[in-house]
């Protein structure tokens, strides 16, 4: 999974501090825990057949990353191949991440390279890179929960690669986002 389930704990600490309160003895600091929130689970049919066919994913082709059956999880991943080409062609796969992390923190994290802000309807959001995963983009948009990632990638380096593939999934991001909880 992308990295940033490992390196974004540390960011976590520093982006989860709170303000302070007027009148009390001191600062009041409230962490967010990441790991204490049920986030969406875009793998167990909360994204229908019909609403991946949809957006252009064969949901016979799903993979599950990370999908813990029950309770809370910091992240929840499953990725599906696409059903044609209509936003570029060759091997690749979409994948939808749903995590309690934070747009911030992933701003943050060292071995991301965030290539643009970006807004995926109407919640802020950035594509960006990965240091170790050179052949994916991912966009990355506010949830309530924390955020969503989308993230396309090649699956072989033979045949074509038609298309920018942070193109890809900016439109993937845009066309699965109505049917994600704000």
């Amino acid at each position: 999974m992308r990295a940033v389930v490992c390196g974004v704990v540390g960011a976590a600490a520093l982006a989860g501090c709170g303000g302070t309160e007027e009148g009390s003895a001191g600062p009041t600091t409230t962490v967010r825990d990441p790991d204490s929130i049920e986030v969406f689970n875009p793998c167990r049919g909360a994204l229908s057949d019909e609403v991946l066919q949809g957006v252009g994913l064969d949901p016979a082709t799903k993979g599950i990353l990370t999908d813990p059956p029950t309770g809370v999880s910091a992240w929840r991943a499953c990725d599906w191949t696409p059903l044609d080409d209509r936003y570029g062609s060759g091997s690749r796969s979409v994948m939808v991440m749903s995590t309690s992390h934070t747009l911030d923190e992933a701003r943050v994290k060292a071995s991301a390279q965030v290539i643009r802000d970006t807004t995926v309807n109407s919640r802020p959001g950035l594509v960006s890179k990965e240091q170790n995963d050179p052949d994916a983009c991912y966009v990355s948009f506010e949830a309530e929960q924390g955020m969503f990632e989308v993230r396309t990638s090649w699956l072989s380096t033979e045949g074509p690669r038609v298309g920018d593939l942070c193109g890809m999934t900016e439109k993937y991001a845009a066309a699965i986002e109505p049917h994600l909880p704000k």
